[in-house]
C-alpha cells in the first residue's frame, strides 16, 4: 500500500491539471521520500528483489525517491543560499532594515496571549495576521499604540486579514484580486531611511474540497501580482499564507515572472503547517522579495494554538548589491509568460462562472 502511494504521489502532480486532488500532492514531498525509502527497505528485507517484478518495483521507487529529493534539496542547507546573508557592516545600518512577521492565527483559535507573545518575540516592523475575524481584531488592537499604521479587513470566512505597521504606509489599500471573498493588502512602506518598499500581502484559497475544487484562482492571484511586479525596478516584498509550497510549479513560475527571490533556498524548509502534526508539515507561509535585499535573520516562531506556526524575517535593504543578487533569480521565457496569462485568464473565468451559478441558484 505504501509503495503504491509513494509512486502515485510522485507521478500525479506531474500532470498540470488544477484539480485539488492532483495539486494536493505538490505539498508532501518530504513525506513521499520517507514513504519511498521505507518501501524500498521493505522490498529488500522481504527479499522481493530476487524476482524481476521486485527489481522493477525497487527501481521505480528509487527513481521516485531521487526525484522528490531533487525537488526539495534546494530547501536544505546542503545547497547554496539564493539570498545572501547581510554583511555584518550592513547590519549596523538598522534604518535600512525591515522585520516582517506572517501569522495565520486560525480563526477559531482563542489563544490570543500566545499570539501576542510570539509578536513580542519577533518584534516586527510589520505584522500580517490572516484568518482574522472581528474577535481577533479586538484582541490585537492592543498593538495599535506601537503600530500606528494599520489596515483591517476582518472577515468571518477565514480570509480576513489585519496589518499592523510601525513604519509609515503610503497608498495603503485592500484589493479583491480574483475572488470576491478573498482580500489582499498593498502599500508602499517607508523605511526609517526614507526609502520606499512595495509590499503585497496575500492569502488565496487552497485547493481543497471545502475551499476550492481547483487551484486555478490561487494560482491566478499569485501570478497576477507577479505580472504587476515584473517590469518594476523597485524593492518589493510579497508575504502571506500562500497556501502553496515553494517548490510547486506555480510558485516557481511566480518567482520567474516576478524576479523575486526565496530566502528559504539554502536555509531550510522552516515548515509552518501543520503545527499539530510533526510528521505532516510543509512551508505554506512565505516572504519573497526582490534582489534589493539580503537576509539578516529568518526563523519560525513558537506554537500559538493555530494550525500554522508564525514566521519572522529581517531583511536588509542593500541595493548596491542588487546586480549580484539578481543573478540568482530565475528568468522567464515566452512559454512562462504565455502560461501565466492563461492561468490568470482561467482564474477570472472560474470566478465569473461561480458568480453566475450562485446568481442562478438564488433565482
Amino acid at each position: 500500500m505504501l509503495t503504491s502511494v509513494a509512486i502515485v504521489a510522485t507521478v500525479v502532480p506531474l500532470v498540470k491539471a488544477q484539480a485539488w486532488w492532483i495539486r494536493v500532492f505538490d505539498f508532501p514531498r518530504l513525506q513521499i521520500v520517507a514513504g519511498a525509502l521505507l518501501s524500498e527497505a521493505a522490498l529488500f528485507a522481504l527479499r522481493m528483489t530476487t524476482e524481476p517484478s521486485g527489481i522493477v518495483l525497487a527501481v521505480v521507487l528509487g527513481v521516485c525517491g531521487v526525484y522528490q529529493i531533487f525537488r526539495i534539496l534546494p530547501y536544505t542547507s546542503l545547497r547554496p543560499k539564493q539570498v545572501a546573508d547581510s554583511d555584518p557592516e550592513g547590519i549596523a545600518n538598522k534604518d535600512r532594515q525591515i522585520t516582517i512577521m506572517v501569522t495565520n492565527v486560525l480563526m477559531t483559535n482563542r489563544d490570543a496571549p500566545s499570539c501576542l507573545r510570539a509578536i513580542r518575540d519577533c518584534g516586527p516592523d510589520i505584522l500580517l495576521a490572516v484568518e482574522t475575524d472581528q474577535w481577533w481584531l479586538d484582541q490585537l488592537r492592543v498593538l495599535e499604540e506601537d503600530y500606528p499604521y494599520t489596515a483591517y479587513e476582518p472577515l468571518p470566512n477565514t480570509y480576513g486579514l489585519l496589518l499592523f505597521s510601525r513604519l509609515e504606509l503610503r497608498d495603503a489599500h485592500i484589493r479583491y484580486l480574483i475572488d470576491d471573498e478573498v482580500p489582499s493588502f498593498h502599500a508602499q512602506v517607508v523605511l526609517k531611511s526614507g526609502e520606499e518598499v512595495c509590499l503585497h500581502c496575500l492569502h488565496p484559497k487552497p485547493p481543497a474540497p471545502a475551499e476550492a475544487k481547483t487551484s486555478t484562482r490561487r494560482d491566478a492571484e499569485l501570478l497576477l501580482i507577479g505580472r504587476e511586479i515584473e517590469n518594476k525596478d523597485q524593492p518589493t516584498i510579497v508575504a502571506g499564507d500562500l497556501n502553496d509550497v515553494a517548490w510547486s510549479h506555480t510558485s516557481e513560475l511566480f518567482r520567474r515572472i516576478s524576479g523575486l527571490l526565496d530566502p528559504r533556498l539554502g536555509r531550510g524548509m522552516m515548515p509552518t503547517f501543520h503545527a499539530d502534526y510533526s510528521l505532516l508539515r510543509w512551508p505554506l507561509d512565505h516572504i519573497f522579495h526582490s534582489p534589493h535585499f539580503k537576509v539578516v535573520q529568518m526563523h519560525r516562531l513558537e506554537y500559538i494554538g493555530s494550525d500554522h506556526f508564525p514566521i519572522c524575517i529581517t531583511l536588509s535593504y542593500e541595493p548596491e548589491d542588487e546586480d549580484e543578487q539578481e543573478a540568482e533569480a530565475a528568468k522567464p521565457d515566452a512559454e512562462d509568460h504565455e502560461e501565466a496569462e492563461e492561468k490568470i485568464a482561467a482564474g477570472f473565468a472560474e470566478e465569473a462562472e461561480e458568480e453566475r451559478e450562485e446568481a442562478e441558484g438564488k433565482q
